[in-house]
């Protein structure tokens, strides 16, 4: 049963509002296209109050906010954020991550692992914010969480 929920609540695309992004290195335009690809591939997301089916999502920033305008059948709402519960968590995981990327180009194996476990488990965190953040909302699973949480900094990255 919870396989057949997962199939019928889901996103079949995903959009990041132009205005709302600046300029990405490399990497980090990268990332952004991964999570967009991965999220796509496999998803769990159900608005509450809608009905079944797949679902187009749009982000991006307004004033501070994340706003989230979801489509699907018979369903269209829009959900607007506070990002004040994230702030700390996207500077930290933003400063991580350029270590991370920085370690990958002059550091040692170990180094890079520690990084890198240290990226996964403050990614983790923040992913179950969103998810707390979302309740009554939004239902999703971990990975689904996670992959929205890497596009919730891709609209605040700077090049």
């Amino acid at each position: 049963m919870v396989q057949d929920s997962k199939q019928r609540h889901r996103l079949q695309s995903v959009e990041l509002d132009e205005d709302s992004l600046a300029a990405a290195s490399r990497d980090q335009e990268q990332e952004r296209q991964i999570a967009i690809f991965d999220l796509l591939e496999e998803n769990y997301f159900f608005p509450e109050g809608a009905g079944g089916g797949t679902y187009d999502l749009r982000m991006g920033l307004l004033e501070n906010r994340l706003v989230m305008d979801i489509r699907g059948p018979g369903y269209e709402r829009r959900h607007i954020l506070s990002l004040s519960p994230f702030r700390t968590l996207i500077k930290d995981y933003f400063m991580i991550c350029d270590s991370y990327y920085q370690a990958i180009r002059n550091s040692t194996p170990q180094q890079i692992e520690a990084l890198d476990m240290g990226r996964r488990g403050l990614h983790n965190e923040a992913s179950e914010v969103l998810r707390r953040r979302l309740e009554g909302k939004i239902e999703t699973d971990m990975d689904t969480a996670r992959r929205l949480f890497t596009l919730i900094c891709a609209l605040h990255w700077r090049g």
